[in-house]
Formats: C-alpha cells, sequence, structure tokens
C-alpha cells in the first residue's frame, strides 16, 4: 500500500481530542520543545487511545530536535537505546519518552533483505509515519492548532475498526517479525480485526518470529499476560500459529495429540487464558502489579505438563517425587528456557509450582491441609496455583489479594549514587551536559 507524502489533517473540531485530556507533564515538554523552537507531537499509542476515548498508559512524544539537543532542554533526563537513541525524560512517578524522528532512507521499503536491519538515522514526519508499525499508531497530534496529522490512514482504520500493518506487510514483517505480535496484540484488545493482507502475511511469516532474539518475544509475551486480553490475544496466536514459535513445545501436544482424538488441550489453554484474564483485571481495578511472571507463565504450562507427563494424575513421593522435578526441570530447560531467554530462579519457580501441583490437588480434593505442607515456604504460592487451576475447570472463582498500591518512586528515578570525595564530602552528580561541554558524554553533537 503506497501513501501520500500530503497528510490528512484532521482540525479540532473534527476530532474528540482535547488539551486538558492530556498528561500535564507531555504538555510541558511539548511547549518546552515549541518555545525553544522545535517541533512537538504526541505521537503513537496515546493519540489512539485519546481518540477512542481510553486512558492512554504512555504519552510518547516525537520531535525534530535531535537527543543532544533534547537533553540540553532537559537536564532530569537520559540517553537510552541501542538501535534508535531516544531520550526518557523524568518526572515525579513517570517519565516521557522523547525521540527524533526517524528517516525514511533506513526504513523497510529500502536496503538489503536483512531481519532487524539498522535504524538510526533522522528524517521527516511522513518519513517517521511510514516507518511505523500499524497505522493506528502513525498518528501525530500538535498543540498549535491541536490537530491530527494522519499520513498513512490511521483514522479511516481507527474510525473502521480495522489493524493494519503499514507499507507492504510482507517486508515490514521480515525487517521485524515482532510486528506480528504488536498487531495481534492491539487487535485482541481494541477487539479490532485485522485487515485481510496484514493477516495472509502474519500467517505466512509466523515462523520468521524464531529469527527475533529470544528477550525481545519474551517481554512481548508478558505484556499480553498482563493485559486482560490473553484469551483473545491466544485465539489469534493460535489461529496464526505464532503460539507454536512463543513455545515450541506445544507442537506436539496441540497438533499431534488433538489429531489422535486424546484430550482438548488447546480447550484446556483458554480455560487457563480466562483465569489469567480475571486475574489481571482485578490487579488492574486494585491498582496492583499483578501475579508474578513465573506464577503465570507455569499456568501457560499445565496443558503441556499433562499432555507429557499426565501431571495432574501424578502420585509420587520421596526420592520419586525429588526426581520427576529434576526431569521436568531438564525439559523446561532444553525446550523453553532458551527459547524465551528465562532467568534460573523463574525456572526454577515454575518447576516448583508444577511438580507440586499434583498433591495440592489431592489435598484440595480432600480438605485436608497436613500441617507439614503448611510450614513449607512455598504453601502460600502453590496454593494459590492449584485454586487458579481448579477454577479453569471448576469455574469457581478462586480468592486473591493484591496489596495495597503503594506510591513509590520508579525504579529509573533513584537518584544517581553520590560517591564521597576528600573529607568526606559527596560529590554532585554531574550530568551528560554541563556548562563546560557540549555534546553527549563531552562528544560533539
Amino acid at each position: 500500500m503506497t501513501y501520500s507524502s500530503e497528510p490528512l489533517i484532521i482540525t479540532a473540531d473534527e476530532h474528540p481530542i482535547r488539551p486538558p485530556m492530556i498528561d500535564n507533564d507531555a504538555m510541558k515538554v511539548l511547549r518546552v520543545l515549541r518555545d525553544n523552537g522545535f517541533a512537538g507531537f504526541l505521537v503513537g499509542g496515546g493519540v489512539r487511545d485519546l481518540y477512542l476515548g481510553k486512558q492512554p498508559k504512555d504519552f510518547d512524544i516525537s520531535t525534530d530536535a535531535r537527543p543532544g539537543q533534547i537533553r540540553k532542554l532537559f537536564r532530569n533526563s537520559r540517553t537510552i537505546g541501542r538501535r534508535f537513541r531516544l531520550v526518557q525524560v523524568f518526572f515525579h512517578g513517570k517519565e516521557i519518552e522523547v525521540s527524533t524522528l526517524r528517516s525514511l532512507s533506513e526504513h523497510d521499503l529500502d536496503g538489503p533483505e536483512s531481519v532487524l536491519a539498522p535504524n538510526n538515522t533522522f528524517g521527516s514526519l511522513d518519513e517517521d509515519a511510514q516507518r511505523r508499525d500499524l497505522t493506528i499508531n502513525s498518528l501525530f497530534y500538535e498543540i498549535e492548532n491541536h490537530t491530527i496529522i494522519d499520513y498513512v490512514g490511521g483514522i479511516q482504520d481507527l474510525d473502521h475498526s480495522i489493524i493494519r500493518i503499514v507499507g507492504d506487510p510482507d517486508r515490514r514483517i521480515t525487517r521485524d517479525p515482532v510486528r506480528m505480535l504488536r498487531a495481534i496484540r492491539h487487535a485482541a484488545r481494541l477487539n479490532f480485526t485485522i485487515e485481510q493482507e496484514s493477516w495472509q502475511s502474519i500467517c505466512n511469516h509466523h515462523e520468521k518470529l524464531t529469527l527475533c532474539p529470544p528477550s525481545r518475544v519474551r517481554d512481548e509475551f508478558i505484556k499480553d499476560l498482563h493485559s486482560t486480553a490473553l484469551s483473545e490475544w491466544l485465539q489469534l496466536a493460535l489461529d496464526s500459529e505464532l503460539f507454536f514459535d512463543i513455545f515450541q513445545l506445544y507442537k506436539k501436544p496441540l497438533v499431534q495429540k488433538e489429531r489422535e482424538s486424546e484430550q482438548p488441550y488447546r480447550e484446556q489453554l483458554k480455560q487457563l487464558a480466562r483465569v489469567i484474564d480475571r486475574c489481571a483485571q482485578q490487579a488492574k481495578d486494585s491498582g496492583s502489579r499483578g501475579l508474578n511472571n513465573d506464577l503465570l507463565l507455569a499456568l501457560i504450562l499445565i496443558p503441556w505438563a499433562n499432555a507429557r507427563f499426565d501431571l495432574v494424575n501424578q502420585h509420587l513421593k520421596g526420592a520419586a517425587a525429588f526426581k520427576f522435578s529434576k526431569i521436568l526441570r531438564e525439559h523446561l530447560d532444553k525446550e523453553l528456557a532458551t527459547q524465551l531467554n528465562l532467568r534460573r530462579s523463574i525456572r526454577q519457580e515454575m518447576v516448583i509450582l508444577l511438580s507440586n501441583l499434583p498433591q495440592f490437588i489431592r489435598h484440595k480434593t480432600n480438605d485436608s491441609q497436613p500441617k507439614w505442607l503448611r510450614k513449607k515456604s512455598y504453601f502460600k504460592t502453590c496454593s494459590l496455583f492449584c485454586d487458579l487451576y481448579l477454577e479453569s475447570i471448576t469455574g469457581e472463582t478462586a480468592s486473591l489479594h493484591f496489596p495495597a498500591p503503594q506510591n513509590r518512586p520508579s525504579r529509573t528515578q533513584k537518584n544517581p549514587p553520590q560517591s564521597k570525595g576528600r573529607g568526606g564530602r559527596k560529590k554532585r552528580y554531574t550530568p551528560a551536559f554541563s556548562s563546560k561541554k557540549k555534546g553527549i558524554f563531552g562528544l560533539k553533537d
């Protein structure tokens, strides 16, 4: 699909976004950029969510200012990123990401065929719009005239509830296969339909997801675990077969076993996804961070463990139970740990949860919890894990108690460590920019 270099301008009286709806700190960043002669735009999910009447999770900004110039304007900031440098501006309890408009010359439409090609040069507004993943995330809002600028038909797709990959879907997916995950995520969360050409490209190229760094795939999937829309995501991931590229250990249980008319592991997964969504929604309503990732990942693996080891029917004790936990750990290490780059501690917690599930089910069924079991350090977590699994089977809602939210500064906002100089005096932290140096870390812009 080709796009015109002349954008569609949606005036203030033609769209629902009003300045008071925008975060005060994001507006401050936009005004500082404007007052210093730079163009600044609210971009991406912030514009999309405001247009749909939702509260954005983040307010990201793009500008024609370079990272070094942004740092000079905002001392409470830092530069991050490898493929493309952007600046985080810190405020109380949050940060605003400010990126420089990117160039089409490094964009997926040109250059050699490769995955994750370089993308570190600067460009214009229309070039930046065309290098973004989805049309609904390629909109710009400017504060001078309060207009929305649309180069790729994003407003039309929002109005018609359509997810569309910007540009040629085959080429865009080849350059960065993670775009497939982002497409089905937004379709699941917004209850949108994926445009036919984009959907067909996802189905044709789903195996390319294995070319991406495992940590990227893991991080993208964890977002969906906490999204409250995992059920919808799972259906799209199964239909496109992307799910089997994330969890390759499921290929036999979900494909081969179902052909043999054995247990419906696909339906087990969907039931567990509904339970996870309920927990995520309760956590969201209470302002809590939600359940731990190791517990959620272990829930997703129960159908695999049932297919591979007949997990819930295991009746092992003592040395036999210990041996089984070692076998389970070996399979997790071999079939999942490397694939998703999971930390050793997470793998160990998952093994504890899965290997202890059979005995917790027996005690729940018999309404007995031995004193020795209640003294175990893992009792509380394994008991909750068992309750959530039983909820997926019986429909009886498990009891959750999330801690009250605490107003703590974000981890990235902690003050940098201060070393002591002579006489015990603390040295003042010197930012990357100072009056004595020019450029980033003393280098030229």
